[in-house]
């Protein structure tokens, strides 16, 4: 899809659509998102949250003006908007030692989230602590009504650098308009966790997602039997890490599927002959020399910078470097998608910035049932998570959850 905005920088415009994508779902106003990236100076990150956070301002203080004169729905509407634009202004300040805005900002979005979640009387949506090794991990449980009927159920997380509150534009709204219950949540690494309690990702996800599980179990309006789980971006390799171990999900979407993040790692390696030596350079004590390469990368590739600089903060690492590593550990290869008994979606997006090829691979090693479904750039559909086309990817994802949880008659 050509930049609309930002022409000449494709990480700016790939954040703008992500907004735009919101608008679907009552995320964010066409005229607000465009009128927003024309104040933005190209590539420049302070730029970037200073006009984010202007609207997101004036959208909340408008919707805070409405509650006040008992315009209920007029100030969800706006809360949500708000909520998502903060989340945008935010995302460009992580690194090893973050920008002080960021925890005011992220806090911002997720009260205006939950202001405009209280506002709602169908679905009923309410904030959630799931209990966790010791402590809580934040979500929103989604109902269809207050009936407390069990109903297939549909767990969502985000990845690499979503937010619980997103998820509400991009499935969960979607899904409990379909009569599903709906569980979002964020887990360690993710921003609630990590703003909030200094948890940083790990690999064994299935070690999140079975309390997670055990939770959703214990709600009356959760259907025990019919439990799916939707992981998004670098959820696409979490989700079936967890579903090669967490044998009580009845269904499993990926969007978009991810095989082996390590791939990405070792492409940061130039000049060795085999996967091995580039991992051994890669958890090695000292690679002057790789360092160095990684610096430079940095400051060329816009992509690459805010990749580093906001791995190093989910991880909780120091360098460049041992961000790619802790990637090398992120994987469903040698034989654990294979271990995935539950039928799975795997979706694939034309163009994928991030991950192009690597739905394919986790589909091909699959012994599940299993469906793939391309997502294409003709469709409006071919960036990762497919952000242009939002109501139409969440239509067949949807769909094919409808077709994989529906009771059997004997």
């Amino acid at each position: 899809m050509k930049n609309l905005l930002f022409p000449n920088n494709t990480q700016f415009w790939y954040e703008t659509l992500r907004s735009m994508s919101h608008i679907a779902y009552g995320g964010a106003d066409f005229g607000e998102v465009v009128s927003t990236g024309e104040r933005i100076t190209e590539g420049d990150y302070d730029s970037w949250y200073t006009e984010w956070s202007a609207t997101a301002d004036r959208v909340s203080a408008e919707a805070q003006k409405a509650l006040d004169a008992g315009h209920k729905v007029s100030a969800r509407d706006g809360f949500l908007r708000a909520s998502n634009y903060y989340r945008s202004a935010e995302f460009f300040l992580h690194s090893k030692d973050c920008d002080p805005r960021h925890n005011h900002t992220y806090d911002r979005s997720v009260e205006c989230f939950k202001a405009a979640a209280a506002l709602y009387t169908t679905p009923l949506i309410e904030p959630v602590e799931i209990p966790y090794e010791g402590t809580t991990l934040p979500g929103y449980l989604y109902r269809v009504d207050d009936s407390q009927t069990p109903r297939p159920t549909l767990i969502m997380q985000p990845g690499f650098d979503g937010t619980a509150e997103e998820l509400h534009f991009s499935g969960a709204i979607a899904a409990v308009e379909r009569g599903y219950t709906v569980l979002t949540f964020d887990g360690p690494g993710m921003p609630g966790p990590r703003h909030h309690q200094d948890m940083v990702f790990r690999p064994d996800w299935e070690n999140v997602i079975t309390p997670v599980i055990d939770f959703a179990e214990t709600l009356p309006c959760v259907d025990n039997d019919r439990i799916a789980l939707l992981g998004s971006s670098m959820g696409g390799v979490l989700a079936p890490r967890a579903a090669a171990f967490e044998h009580r999900l009845a269904a499993l979407i990926t969007v978009d599927g991810v095989y082996d993040l390590g791939q990405l790692s070792v492409s940061y390696v130039p000049g060795t002959g085999t996967r091995e030596e580039a991992e051994r350079l890669l958890r090695a004590e000292t690679t002057p020399q790789l360092d160095a390469a990684m610096d430079s990368l940095m400051a060329t590739e816009p992509i690459a910078r805010w990749a580093f600089n906001h791995g190093m903060y989910v991880m909780g690492v120091d360098t460049p470097r041992a961000f790619a590593a802790s990637y090398l550990d992120y994987t469903v290869a040698d034989g654990i998608a294979e271990k995935i008994q539950c039928p799975t979606l795997v979706c694939d997006a034309e163009e994928d910035e991030f991950f192009k090829g690597q739905p394919q691979q986790l589909f091909d090693h699959l012994t599940c049932p299993r469906t793939l479904i391309r997502f294409t750039t003709e469709e409006g559909a071919g960036a990762h998570c497919h952000p242009g086309a939002m109501r139409l990817a969440l239509a067949r994802i949807c769909d094919w959850l409808d077709d994989t949880l529906a009771p059997t008659t004997a």
